[in-house]
């Protein structure tokens, strides 16, 4: 069953590696809660205490805008094939953009991504595992290509129109800093 850990260990690292989504949980000190699937290869373990993803444009920015009030987070991953588990990443989050220096340190880490908006650091304070007996099994196929064609077509200048347009407040109308 569910077992707590204080540090990201290497089978739990690798298990984090194989695994081609996760769920990012975050909520400001009022409005709604937010949970976003994020796929693609935009996440890295940094060490035994962080994460850090690389977040790519999207129809919204409830993440950001909820991590500028309160900077705690949940990361979850499930198996959808061999044995069943469930792993949580407990932390607070700072949040890069293309104009803070730590962007240009930590934008190498992951492949290039065309509407690459933000470079989200966990510093995790609790790791959790549980069974996941009731998670169903799913074969993965892919990787989408939609929004990587999206932004390509559009170019950097009309992907920070949209974000002025479309990310700068959550839909709660709270500010994302974008």
């Amino acid at each position: 069953m569910g077992k707590q850990y204080a540090a990201i260990s290497s089978e739990i690292q690798a298990f984090i590696e194989q695994q081609h989504i996760f769920f990012v949980g975050t909520a400001a000190a009022d409005g709604r809660v937010n949970i976003s699937p994020k796929g693609q290869d935009t996440l890295r373990v940094l060490d035994d205490h962080r994460v850090a993803w690389l977040n790519l444009t999207g129809s919204g920015n409830e993440t950001a805008a909820h991590l500028l009030e309160v900077n705690r987070i949940t990361l979850m991953w499930c198996a959808f094939e061999g044995k069943p588990n469930i792993l949580r990443l407990y932390g607070t989050a700072t949040m890069y953009h293309p104009r803070d220096a730590e962007w240009a340190e930590l934008l190498p880490l992951f492949p290039p991504l065309p509407g690459s908006r933000q470079i989200v650091v966990v510093a995790v304070d609790l790791v959790q595992t549980s069974c996941g007996m009731a998670v169903p099994f799913f074969e993965y196929r892919a990787e989408r290509d939609e929004l990587n064609d999206y932004m390509e077509r559009r170019g950097p200048e009309q992907v920070e129109q949209y974000w002025h347009n479309r990310n700068a407040r959550s839909i709660d109308g709270k500010p994302t800093g974008i």
